[in-house]
């Protein structure tokens, strides 16, 4: 059995590889690997970002050109592992730029924080006195809200809860604007001020005040964000669709696109994989400009599950011969704070994306997510997902045979028409081998 580690975080990065290769067997290779993965110059920047750090995971920094927002053509960063992801949504990018572009809106960017805090009154009462408990919040947080409501933003308003099968557990949901920032440790700190003075003034209210005073239990931001929306939608006349039709006529690959985005809205096992290929996009995009991925994927599943059953997050309309697709997601998204000014490759990103604010941000990564969902929805109705992903996930199954680059020449000459699996490839590659 081996011995717990104590203080592993005070050791130096190389002893820590130490401990590490002695504890794990680590064959001397891997250890090597750890030091050519290290930023020549820029290392300590990376030092400051997380703990514990012996080397860096490097992933591909992409570009899919051509996407034409609300007229504005924009060339899009993605951050992602996998194949075809960037190919499919350059693609799709294209074709609709030629056929109106992504038409897109921000609905909403209202944020929500919960204070949670044990009371045995009855929640009516604390909604009666809202008016006088925002005045309470407005001037107990306002030295720390003064810089963001110059901005726009701040507290936008409250109302209290009763927190469902825990007797005597409430909160109190807090809205916020957080302009251009993501707003975590803006909301985290507002709510942990609010605390102790809301207790305050419904154990002293003389309407309020119960046998056993009110205590707080936590205070924390919500990556559930519904009301924080954007909404993005293409159409184009049916017969425009030639190009992704693959052997159907254009009516007919329309009505199967819409058949199958049914089946999404319809069963929860297809929905969760539509889903995902959304978020191909939303996440590449995500990544690359620095934003936390897990609170927007927590909040947008979430959101499909809004009506009790999870389901997809698009819709789709064919009516008098037009073709209209439309995704609506929470994205709460920003442009200041966190990595976004501290990263050289956020701040790249953003520049690309030519400084957008939070809300155009919201709205390019919608456009992404719709841009991926859209080709492999098509891929799906028509050839099949595996024939173009597989193609372009050759060069990760070569790699991971080792092959050169005249087997790699021979590979990609040989299955340009052929089907690819790695079962395939790696017979390929022992015949030639031979």
């Amino acid at each position: 059995m081996q011995s717990l580690i104590q203080g592993f975080s005070k050791l130096s990065r190389d002893e820590k590889i130490k401990v590490l290769v002695e504890q794990q067997q680590l064959a001397p290779e891997i250890a090597a690997s750890f030091q050519s993965f290290l930023h020549p110059k820029q290392q300590h920047l990376f030092n400051d970002i997380s703990e514990n750090i012996i080397s860096n995971f490097y992933l591909p920094f992409s570009l899919a050109p051509n996407f034409l927002i609300n007229e504005t053509l924009y060339m899009v960063p993605m951050v992602i592992e996998e194949s075809s992801v960037v190919a499919a949504a350059s693609k799709a990018a294209g074709f609709w730029a030629k056929n109106g572009g992504f038409q897109t809106r921000v609905i909403n960017t209202i944020k929500n924080g919960q204070l949670f805090f044990n009371w045995s009154g009855n929640i009516n009462a604390l909604n009666n006195h809202n008016k006088e408990i925002e005045e309470l919040i407005y001037k107990t947080t306002a030295t720390i809200t003064s810089k963001m409501r110059q901005r726009g933003g701040g507290i936008t308003g409250i109302e209290f809860k009763a927190v469902p099968n825990m007797a005597n557990t409430c909160q109190a949901l807090v809205k916020f604007q957080t302009a251009d920032s993501m707003g975590a440790n803006f909301i985290n700190t507002c709510l942990e001020t609010i605390g102790p003075e809301l207790m305050v003034y419904i154990n002293q209210h003389p309407q309020l005040k119960q046998e056993q005073e009110a205590t707080v239990i936590m205070a924390i931001l919500s990556n559930y964000t519904p009301e924080c929306l954007v909404e993005c939608k293409v159409s184009c006349p049916i017969e425009q669709l030639q190009p992704y039709a693959g052997g159907y006529t254009t009516r007919e690959f329309a009505n199967r696109f819409k058949t199958a985005v049914d089946i999404a809205i319809n069963d929860p096992y297809r929905a969760v994989t539509h889903n995902k290929g959304i978020f191909n996009g939303i996440d590449a995009v995500v990544l690359a400009t620095g934003n936390d991925f897990r609170a927007i994927e927590a909040g947008a599943q979430a959101y499909a599950a809004r009506n009790g059953r999870y389901a997809s997050l698009t819709n789709i309309e064919l009516t008098n011969e037009v073709f209209e697709y439309t995704l609506t997601v929470p994205l709460a998204l920003g442009t200041v704070g966190g990595l976004t000014n501290n990263h050289p490759m956020t701040k790249a990103a953003m520049q690309i994306l030519q400084q957008p604010s939070a809300e155009q941000l919201m709205q390019v990564a919608a456009a992404a997510g719709m841009a991926n969902n859209f080709a492999a929805v098509a891929s799906l109705v028509t050839t099949g997902i595996q024939k173009g992903h597989m193609k372009l996930h050759l060069s990760n199954i070569l790699n991971t045979f080792g092959a050169n680059e005249v087997e790699k020449n021979a590979a990609i000459k040989h299955f340009k028409d052929s089907v690819v699996s790695y079962s395939v490839v790696e017979n390929f590659l022992k015949t030639i081998r031979q």
